[in-house]
Formats: C-alpha cells, structure tokens, sequence
C-alpha cells in the first residue's frame, strides 16, 4: 500500500525498535534504553531490514535529528524559526495531513512552553517526545493480550470498562481509521502514525482522563465535579454515582463534623488576645454542651449535600452545551470554566443553608431548637439578606479553589505519566487519591482566607455589638490586627479531617457502588 508522503515522513520520525514491548523501559527523562539484546538482529516490521545496534531514536540519535529537523523546516513554513497555527495548517496540509483550526491550536498550545504563540525547534521537539510517551502508554493500556496488536474487542473491553459501550462495528470502524494494510488489526506503527500529529484524539484522550473529585469529600462545597459519559447518562448510572457520592460525603463529614466545627470557631473567635488551640478548643466544646455539640451545626451541612450535587451536575451539563462541547472529556479550561460556573450555580441556589451551618456551629446550648427555629429567629430578627451574608467572598473563593484543585491534579498526572507510567495509562487507587487529595488540599490554601472572611460574614449578627463590616473592611481589620497569619485562623483543624475524609469517602463510596450496581471504572 502506497503512502502518502505525511505518513511516510512521520513513521520514521520516532523509534526504530519497532516494539511497543520494547518502550515499556522508557526512563522518566523520557527516553528509552538500547533495545534489548537477542540472538538475532532485530528487523523492521514494515522493510524487514536490520535495525542498527544503537540505542532508541526516542533518546535522541543522529538519524532522528536530521528528521525532526527536515520536519521542522516543512512545518515552519515562513522560515522564521517558529512554527504557529497558520505555519502548521499550511504545513500538514502538504503532508497530506488535514486538522482542525481547533485541533492545531490545542497543539501549539501543548507545546508552547514560552507562550510567545508559535513553537520554536526545541519546543517541537519535546512535544512530540511527550506526545509519543502518552500514545505508547494507551497502546499498551488497550493491548489486553499483549501480543503488541490492539483488535476490536480490545478496544470495546477497554471503553467498557470506561463506561462507554461501542458496538462491533463501531469498533471496526476505528480500526479502518488507523489499518494500513488491512489485517483489521493496530500494530504500534499504526497507531502512533495516526495520531502523533494529532492533539490526543478521542480514544487517548479518554485514556489519559482521571476522573477524581466524584469520590472525594473533603467537607467544601465549591469542588468542581466531574462529567459523566453518555452511555452513563442514557443507563442512569450518573444517580446512582451521585447517590454513592452523596451517601459517601454524608458519612465522612459526620466522621470528622468535631474537626469542622472546631475550625468554625477558630474562625470567628480566635485572635492574638484569644489564643484557641485544637485542644483547648475541644475541652471549651465539651464543657459547654456536652460531647453531642461536638456535632452541631453537622446536620444542615449533610443535607445540603443532596440538592447541591443535582443542581451542580445539571448546571455543569447545561454549561457544557452553552460552551459548545460535545467531547466526553473536556480540556482543563473548559473543565475550569464549566466547573466554576456550576458551582456559583449551586453555592447560589443552596447559600442560605451555609449561613445557618454557620449559625447552628456557633450556637450556645438553648439557643436554638433546631435548624426551622434557627432560620426563623434570622429571619424575624436580621430579615432575608443575613441569609446571603458572606456572598460574594464565597462565589470569588470558587476561582482559586476550582484554578489551582484542577492545575495541580492535571500536573500531578502528567508528573506520573511521565515518570512512573510504563505498562499502562491506570494509575491504581491509591495515585489517585493522593492526587486528588493534595490538589484540593492546595485548593484549599489557596482559597481559605476569602473562606474566613466568609465565615466572619455569616457569623457577625451574632456576636455581641459585634460591628457589621464588609468584605474588603473585615480583611483590613484582620490584617491590621492580626497580621496575614490572622487569615490562616483555623487551618490546622482544616488540614487535620482531609486526609479522614477522602479515606472514609472513598471507603464508603466504593461500598455504595457495589450496593447500587455501579460498575467499577
């Protein structure tokens, strides 16, 4: 079968190994070692001629810099040492290679590490390294029999266990895509052909998504949530993840409620004359009221748990058709975007719920029967904007949080990817956890002095001739008062129920699945 040029220049950019097996040694710097040693020299799969005893082009040898750089010079088409959108559209298409403006752009940017808008060689150089790294990886993750060839019912287990179901035929027509010579089955020159000039299309991409924050509670409200595929969407298996969630976030913030209303009171009462420390604080708690206000103000914040998630989801749904994305898995900006919006959505529609946690966590032994009594002396005595009291340092507490939670867990996969990730995309549980557990911590950080801020809000009516400041006041006053530490007022117990809370979760989120029928993904 004839080639057209593109292909014929991009199979000989990479590895001449010619083995998927033999790339499952690559080293965390990215390359791989000289290929193993046999009695026989190895052949080329496709010319059958012997592959010269060096180490892997993938290192960096001299025939596969000439490549790369012949390559370059088509691609940079204005000679200006950079390659930009309009260069590799122009580019490829002389290789016969035709993208997207979309799909060109998501390259540049992958690759762009100065963000001066073009690619200069190096630049090019790594991306296509980084890229081949990520396109091995999911080979191997879809190459069940390890034979080195991915045939249909491979690629429909593989999606299955994804949550996405594809028919025989649907799976054929994937591998018509990528067949060159008509075995209907994908060797490794195959596949990396067909997608290494392609920004992780479809298959790879849903591959290389973890999804993390569904099985996660770590007591706040603004995480962004995750998206269900359609074919979980078409059986309802989203509820019943929800429900599993929601059932797992109802158990962990009820296991660690005495931490959480530690940290309120930390918030709001402690200063440099009032010094509150975890266990003082604990012993004040106790004498009050007893060891059951260790859990006050815990029940409102587990039944908000159930119309935020729906309202969440539904928002996050509805913002993904507004944006115009119809992919399984969206990009961490969209994901950004999408997520932020929702969640101002729901901490909207929910917010008088978080003034009365406020509010019940505070309360004095007597002072309230429950939470309808509490809500009825807000109302009666402050009227309906106390409901809303903290607002804004809580919807703008949702950027840092939902920027830096997504930054550091996409960081922290493309860390393993490359470092530790060698015979397959999955990165098992406890990776996964410690990901998701460390970029919302991070979140956290970032966001927790508007969090403070909030709760001073919510929580000024009620304390005696307490002055009624607003946001950029009270920050001022907490500074000047208590120096930027002031801000920091209650971290420690903050920190203290993250790590009980994502292992609980987890734990009961797991069980509940088995309970409801969820598949394991």
């Amino acid at each position: 079968m004839i080639q057209p040029q593109g292909t014929r220049l991009v199979a000989g950019l990479f590895c001449q190994c010619r083995s998927a097996e033999t790339h499952a040694g690559v080293d965390p710097g990215g390359g791989c070692g000289p290929a193993p040693v046999s009695p026989q020299p190895p052949q080329d799969s496709r010319s059958g001629s012997d592959i010269p005893d060096q180490a892997c082009d993938v290192c960096g040898g001299p025939e596969q810099e000439h490549r790369l750089k012949v390559l370059f010079e088509i691609l940079d088409v204005n000679g200006d040492g950079g390659i930009c959108v309009n260069d590799l559209s122009i580019g490829l298409k002389k290789l016969g290679v035709h993208r997207t403006e979309h799909e060109l752009r998501r390259m540049v940017t992958a690759g762009d590490k100065d963000l001066d808008g073009q690619l200069d060689f190096q630049e090019f150089v790594q991306y296509l390294r980084d890229h081949e790294k990520k396109l091995r990886l999911v080979f191997k993750s879809l190459d069940r029999k390890n034979d080195g060839r991915i045939d249909s019912q491979e690629i429909m287990q593989s999606l299955r266990d994804l949550g996405i179901h594809l028919t025989e035929e649907q799976a054929e027509e994937i591998l018509r895509s990528m067949d060159k010579n008509g075995t209907m089955t994908i060797d490794w020159d195959e596949w990396r052909d067909y997608h290494l000039l392609h920004p992780a299309d479809n298959i790879p991409e849903i591959i290389l998504h973890w999804k993390h924050s569904t099985i996660l509670d770590v007591g706040e409200s603004i995480v962004v949530p995750d998206e269900f595929t359609a074919e979980e969407k078409k059986t309802g298996m989203w509820w019943r993840h929800l429900v599993a969630g929601g059932g797992a976030g109802a158990v962990s913030r009820t296991c660690t409620a005495p931490l959480d209303r530690l940290k309120v009171l930390m918030q709001v009462h402690a200063s440099k004359t009032n010094s509150m420390r975890i266990g003082s604080g604990f012993l004040q708690m106790i004498r009050e009221g007893g060891v059951r206000s260790l859990w006050r103000g815990n029940g409102i914040n587990v039944i908000k748990i159930g119309p935020e998630s729906a309202i969440k989801f539904m928002a996050y749904e509805q913002i993904k058709r507004l944006i115009g994305s119809n992919q399984e898995t969206l990009g961490m900006t969209e994901r950004f975007v999408s997520g932020s919006l929702a969640g101002a959505i729901a901490q909207s529609s929910i917010y008088p719920m978080e003034v009365l946690k406020t509010r019940l966590a505070l309360r004095k032994t007597g002072q309230y029967s429950g939470i309808l009594d509490c809500a009825k002396h807000i109302l009666q005595r402050e009227g309906v904007a106390a409901f809303y009291k903290g607002y804004v340092p809580n919807m703008l507490g949702i950027i840092p949080y939902a920027g830096i939670d997504l930054a550091v867990y996409e960081t922290l996969k493309n860390s393993w990817l490359q470092r530790f990730a060698t015979d397959s995309a999955d990165p098992g549980v406890f990776v996964l956890l410690a990901c998701g557990t460390t970029s919302s911590t991070c979140g956290q950080l970032a966001s927790y002095p508007l969090a403070l801020v909030r709760t001073r809000m919510q929580a000024q009516a009620s304390l005696p001739a307490g002055p009624q400041l607003s946001m950029s006041a009270l920050f001022r006053l907490i500074v000047r008062t208590e120096g930027p530490l002031g801000l920091y007022r209650g971290l420690a117990p903050n920190f203290m129920k993250v790590v009980p809370s994502v292992s609980i979760s987890y734990v009961v989120y797991e069980h509940l699945k088995r309970s409801l029928g969820v598949q394991s993904r």
